[in-house]
């Protein structure tokens, strides 16, 4: 995306807004990570923190994008409040660190995870 201001102007790559909303995705109650299907056997699986941009798919449209994601919530959680929160959360986040508008922010749940116990007795 190529941002024009009086100082000339700004390309931001896809990676970049991948990278902040998987962040703020994450940051969200009950999300336990960002997903990843395998196409070929439908299998998902949770994705390691430092790829977890793999869930985030960008799309551009005009003067603004529209952001996939597609995540792993914890069992239990309210998947509306999740999903509604994350979608907040990921818009707000994005506009305020590059000023590009966000059209849309799609969430796709893709798994369940239940709690380990090491994680409940924390």
């Amino acid at each position: 995306m190529k941002l024009q201001n009086k100082f000339g102007s700004i390309t931001i790559m896809s990676d970049v807004f991948s990278v902040i909303a998987g962040g703020a995705a994450m940051e969200c109650f009950g999300v336990k990570g960002m997903a990843a299907r395998n196409v070929s056997d439908g299998i998902v699986r949770l994705l390691r923190l430092e790829s977890m941009s793999k869930g985030v798919k960008v799309h551009y449209h005009g003067d603004g994008i529209v952001i996939d994601l597609h995540i792993v919530v914890e069992y239990g959680v309210n998947i509306a409040a999740v999903t509604s929160s994350i979608k907040n959360t990921v818009r707000h986040t994005v506009q305020r660190l590059t000023a590009v508008k966000v059209k849309a922010v799609n969430v796709f749940v893709d798994s369940i995870m239940a709690s380990t116990r090491k994680e409940a007795h924390a």
